[in-house]
């Protein structure tokens, strides 16, 4: 399975009154684990672009990438087509997806390209995600970091590459490290291993029944439960007429 973590940072928050996307970075994952690039830092995209117009004050402050940096950065239709082939037909994996979508979308219907989704398997947001997980509770990156002990210490500033390595970190704790609940069958290297098949319906499990002295201290466990809820338990069996 091909995932890849895709984050943006823009000139401002509204697409549609002509904001734009100023850092693109994706990190990309095969089988839950990194790949490995040309340049041996693993399998990657990322770009800063020239947006022909000057980000928001409040958006400096947040990713602190100026002007006079991206004055000689490729436009977005010069980039277009390798971000497209670099996402083809993979998952995407982003935190908050309808914002980073609808700038993405907005560029690509500047070229005259259909939106994002139809060039990828799936989009999966994380921040819904972690709001099902979470309920109640703040589901931003950082305090996503935070809660499931991911260093984010390097994060002065938003990056678009720096955001997107964090929210793989973010989703694979998220997941729980696994997609399936069967042995790992690669190791630590990466080396696929040849796992044995075995017939579970050989085995017989033993039934251990219950002592006399663990049958009355339920039975009083379930009266108690009984008292405190006024005689309106469910889980006790009624008696038949």
């Amino acid at each position: 399975m091909r995932q890849i973590f895709l984050d943006t940072e823009t000139t401002g928050l509204y697409a549609d009154q002509g904001d734009r996307v100023i850092e693109i970075g994706c990190i990309e994952m095969v089988d839950r684990r990194y790949t490995e690039g040309a340049d041996g830092q693993g399998g990657r995209f990322h770009h800063y672009v020239n947006p022909q117009r000057s980000s928001h004050p409040d958006a400096l402050r947040v990713h602190g990438i100026t002007d006079e940096f991206l004055a000689d950065k490729p436009l977005f239709a010069d980039i277009a087509a390798d971000l497209l082939a670099f996402v083809q037909g993979a998952e995407l994996i982003i935190h908050n997806a309808a914002f980073d979508l609808g700038f993405l979308d907005a560029e690509l219907a500047r070229l005259g390209l259909p939106p994002l989704r139809q060039h990828v398997a799936r989009v999966t947001d994380s921040l819904l995600m972690a709001r099902e997980m979470f309920p109640g509770k703040s589901n931003s990156l950082d305090a996503l970091c935070k809660r499931l002990e991911v260093d984010n210490s390097g994060r002065d500033l938003h990056g678009a590459l720096l955001d997107a390595g964090l929210l793989a970190e973010v989703y694979i704790r998220l997941t729980r490290g696994q997609d399936a609940l069967v042995v790992e069958s690669h190791d630590e290297a990466g080396v696929r291993l040849d796992l044995p098949s075995v017939d579970l319906s050989r085995f017989q499990l033993p039934v251990l029944a219950p002592a006399a002295e663990e049958l009355t201290a339920h039975d009083r466990l379930l009266a108690d439960l009984d008292k405190a809820c006024g005689g309106k338990a469910v889980w006790r069996p009624q008696a038949v007429a």
